[in-house]
């Protein structure tokens, strides 16, 4: 008998740790995630001839680019360590994603209708969409009052194929098997192999569940100053600062492949630089500051390095996870009033990524995660 439907109780998401892992420690599953969409595009070129109304082909002349995105409710850094981003404080959040490599495998994972995905065990049957060769294209988190703070992340993917399969042995903590997904990009081949990852457990360790928006700080110095030459017009901290409603923080990774006559597939998708990631923080505004935007019109910039942070607390009251933008300027001030509401101020901030090993100029994150194994180590 078929089945009706698949919903996300059915579902659970894993990430490799290469793109041609196969061992079940080389693949880690995602925790708290609350959507996934992927899917292809093939351009195909017309082959037309005189004589002939209709074309007499239809040929693939560049690869198809697989859109891959998903989002899930934060946590200590788990994924993020997990996914590639370095939660360390010791180097560019995004370091992994900067340097040349193959990208990373996706496994989505579909148990039996009705049932638990975690509930899985020997001699269940499964259903599995493979992703390969998948390289970030945007990083994107969302907080705000009144939702659980949330990151959504995008990749560019290669290929992607599907197939069905039965979980081998009897009880739990069995494997998952499937052919992998992703393609040599030097040769333009598919790899050859078959991947085991244990059936999913979603516990998410010694984690939080979630993180609440009561427990979010952050921190603006250097941009109270109101009439120095990078001060802002709104009162940010202290007495009289305003009052956030909602922050986000981009990354965006945009990348052109690399073709070449010969191969099939591109043989490297490279991050084009800079790469400028900006901060955004909407509030309801309390008091402004005396200040003077023709002071920054004039001014000399100077090389005083300021920065905004975001630090996420457990519920315990302890820091879990926290960005730090570094060297970052403030690039809008927007203001809003109308009758029956709030006077309002939009603030965007911008920062512009450094090499990997810079700690004074872009991204830094710590996350408690960090402590934490994933990929069996």
């Amino acid at each position: 008998m078929s089945r009706n439907r698949v919903i996300y109780q059915s579902e659970s998401l894993y990430v490799s740790k290469d793109v041609d892992s196969v061992v079940s420690g080389d693949h880690h599953e995602l925790i708290r995630v609350q959507s996934a969409n992927y899917g292809f595009t093939v351009n195909r070129q017309d082959v037309n001839q005189y004589g002939n109304l209709a074309r007499i082909d239809s040929l693939v002349l560049e690869p198809p680019t697989v859109n891959f995105d998903f989002s899930y409710y934060l946590t200590d850094g788990l994924n993020e360590k997990a996914l590639g981003f370095d939660v360390t404080e010791s180097a560019q959040f995004v370091s992994g994603f900067l340097e040349t490599n193959s990208g990373r495998n996706f496994y989505i994972l579909t148990s039996e209708e009705g049932a638990d995905s975690t509930t899985m065990e020997g001699g269940d049957s499964y259903g599995l969409i493979g992703l390969g060769n998948a390289f970030l294209s945007d990083y994107t988190v969302d907080l705000s009052v009144g939702a659980l703070p949330t990151a959504t992340v995008s990749f560019e993917a290669s290929n992607i194929n599907s197939q069905n399969g039965t979980v081998s042995g009897a009880g739990i903590d069995q494997p998952f098997t499937g052919s992998l997904p992703s393609v040599n990009p030097e040769e333009g081949t598919i790899l050859d192999g078959v991947m085991a990852a244990t059936v999913p457990q979603n516990v998410g360790g010694d984690g939080p569940t979630a993180l609440r928006p009561g427990d979010i700080s952050l921190s603006f110095p250097g941009f109270d100053g109101g009439a120095t030459e990078s001060g802002t017009l709104t009162k940010l901290d202290g007495a009289g600062g305003f009052h956030v409603q909602s922050a986000s923080i981009s990354v965006p990774l945009s990348r052109t492949p690399i073709e070449r006559v010969g191969s099939k597939f591109p043989f490297a998708r490279v991050v084009d630089f800079p790469v400028n990631a900006t901060m955004s923080v909407s509030a309801v505004l309390n008091e402004i500051e005396a200040g003077n935007l023709a002071d920054i019109i004039g001014g000399c910039g100077g090389d005083e390095i300021k920065e905004v942070s975001v630090t996420l607390k457990a519920c315990e009251g302890n820091d879990v996870l926290k960005w730090s933008l570094k060297g970052c300027t403030l690039d809008s001030e927007s203001f809003s009033s109308s009758i029956g509401s709030n006077k309002t101020v939009d603030l965007t901030f911008g920062v512009q990524l450094g090499g990997i090993d810079d700690i004074e100029r872009g991204i830094i994150c710590s996350g408690d995660g960090t402590n934490r194994p994933v990929f069996g180590v």
